[in-house]
């Protein structure tokens, strides 16, 4: 599998809501972060919109699942849209759109993401993935999905 390959399959799992299959794409020591502030060095520095460990991000899936979390539910339909691919070693940098449609609304979210990958076998594993948001500073209204 290309690193070009695995991004794809990243946004396939997220687009059939197969969490438990994507959360296993990260490293036990992985990162997932959503910077608040453009061009944002460390996550330590200031405030996030997620800066989430592989121990969150288990948290976050259940909670995607779990019958009583009403702000969830129903989940949200996407659409990854993944593109602009350039791989300098197992850092890959690409654009991403990712259309949501949950509660009769849809919602758009664009940015550039970042995959620090792990060469696995024939695969990959995600050791980092950052995704700033081009409204990260703006006004934001729950983001609930996983990007």
């Amino acid at each position: 599998m290309t690193p070009e390959q695995f991004l794809f399959h990243e946004a396939h799992l997220l687009d059939t809501q197969q969490y438990e299959a994507w959360l296993a794409l990260f490293t036990e020591d992985a990162t997932y972060w959503v910077p608040l502030e453009q061009s944002q060095k460390d996550p330590r520095e200031t405030s996030s919109l997620i800066y989430d460990d592989r121990t969150l991000l288990e948290l976050r899936v259940k909670q995607m699942r779990h019958p009583r979390a009403h702000a969830r539910a129903p989940l949200p339909r996407t659409v990854h849209q993944v593109s602009n691919i350039v791989v300098q070693d197992l850092v890959v940098r690409s654009a991403l759109t990712v259309v949501e449609f949950r509660n009769d609304r849809q919602r758009l979210w664009a940015g550039l993401a970042e995959h620090r990958l792990r060469r696995e076998r024939d695969s990959f594993r995600i050791a980092a993935k950052r995704i700033d948001l081009v409204n990260s500073e703006g006004e934001l209204e729950g983001l609930a999905i996983l990007l």
